[in-house]
């Protein structure tokens, strides 16, 4: 149909480890996601004024990442002025739903071209650094709600590790199992068409992913200690054993990464060939104390909509913030583990968290590319509990 939305193009920086060392810590964010918008146009020989609109993904957009860092960064991309872009935040899917936004408008005729990106510089706009110290996002309202109070994301994991039964040595091997695709993925330049080289400030060129350890193993991993636990919350949660840490868990991250979304008709009329189409959609909200836990109703919803069953679908790209997440996901839903983050996951590949989903999109596309799969699953979990879905299909 002519306002089918389909996927021309998906490009991402490396992933950079998120400390003052990292390769990409150096980088302003804005200038991050202007390079891999400034690559997805010069790539497709499109001109820039086509394009409808950017949407970009950002979760902390304060400091550099403030005042609309979408739009900052195509006009640093040379963009035309008259270009618009917004940036949108729902959490660690803020560029998911960034490009569901975008596919849909295109299906709903509002748009012919657009792009949606996201962005995540977690050297430079730590998380949570949009709150000044002592302010509470949570006001009186959500207290009276959740009398005993909410928890951060890693005490949601041990949470949800503890309801589930799951066992510290199974995060620590699934953990080393996402190292282990990631670095294979990267052997057989699994990667290579949507990675776009970063130049540095000094002149040097990022060109790999450094957060991928090949030589990680589960008995390396089991010497760590909890990254969570604390007195107060050990005084909190008494029966909690503590399983989550810096191993199983997805490493701070740098990076960005866009997608070139177009009505079938226009790019039929540009020469543009699809190498993916759309398929539907799913967004919900979940418990917000177990926030991790979202993608199981999401993957249902979206079965349900789409009128596929698990199956039909040859690849599932579940976000790695923690181990227990795809872990829990594939017991709860009975997934074939090996169609489950066969190139690795964010444990490995890092989890910019505004750049995310679109990464995981690029992901995705290239596995069903590399197996001659037609269907994929993406689904991630996200703050306050919620979590997106979305099915493609390889063209």
């Amino acid at each position: 149909m002519s306002n089918e939305a389909v996927i021309i193009d998906v490009v991402r920086t490396p992933s950079g480890r998120g400390k003052p060392n990292g390769a990409l810590a150096g980088m302003h964010p804005a200038d991050l996601l202007a390079g891999v918008l400034a690559e997805l146009v010069r790539r497709n020989d499109l001109d820039p004024a086509l394009v409808d609109d950017v949407i970009g993904g950002c979760v902390t957009q304060a400091g550099e990442q403030g005042y609309n860092v979408t739009r900052t960064a195509l006009l640093s991309a040379g963009f035309p002025e008259s270009v618009p872009g917004t940036t949108i935040d729902r959490q660690c899917g803020s560029s998911q739903q960034a490009a569901s936004f975008a596919a849909q408008g295109v299906i709903a005729g509002s748009y012919d071209i657009v792009i949606a990106c996201g962005v995540e510089s977690m050297s430079r706009v730590p998380l949570g650094s949009s709150l000044r110290a002592g302010q509470d996002p949570s006001g009186r309202l959500l207290h009276e709600r959740y009398p005993s109070g909410l928890v951060g994301q890693g005490v949601s994991a041990e949470l949800i590790t503890r309801r589930w039964g799951l066992t510290r040595t199974e995060l620590d091997e699934y953990a080393a199992r996402s190292h282990l695709l990631a670095a294979d993925a990267i052997g057989r330049g699994d990667f290579d068409r949507a990675l776009v080289p970063v130049r540095l400030p000094d002149g040097s060129t990022v060109t790999t992913d450094e957060t991928v350890r090949p030589g990680t193993t589960a008995a390396g991993l089991a010497a760590l200690p909890p990254a969570f636990r604390t007195d107060a919350l050990a005084a909190r949660f008494p029966d909690l054993e503590w399983h989550t840490t810096a191993g199983n868990s997805s490493p701070l991250t740098d990076g960005a990464s866009a997608v070139l979304i177009m009505s079938a008709a226009r790019a039929a009329e540009l020469g543009c060939t699809p190498r993916a189409r759309f398929d539907s959609f799913a967004v919900t909200g979940s418990d917000p104390l177990l926030m991790l836990t979202g993608v199981i109703p999401a993957t249902r919803r979206i079965l349900a909509r789409s009128g596929l069953d698990l199956d039909d679908l040859d690849a599932y790209e579940v976000n790695e913030a923690f181990a227990c997440v795809p872990l829990v996901w594939a017991r709860e839903l009975g997934a074939d583990p090996a169609r489950l983050n066969p190139a690795g996951g964010a444990i490995a590949l890092g989890h910019a968290l505004g750049s995310s989903g679109t990464r995981l999109l690029g992901t995705l596309l290239g596995t069903l590319e590399r197996t001659g799969g037609r269907f994929g699953l993406q689904t991630m979990c996200e703050g306050g509990g919620m979590a997106n879905a979305t099915i493609i299909e390889r063209l």
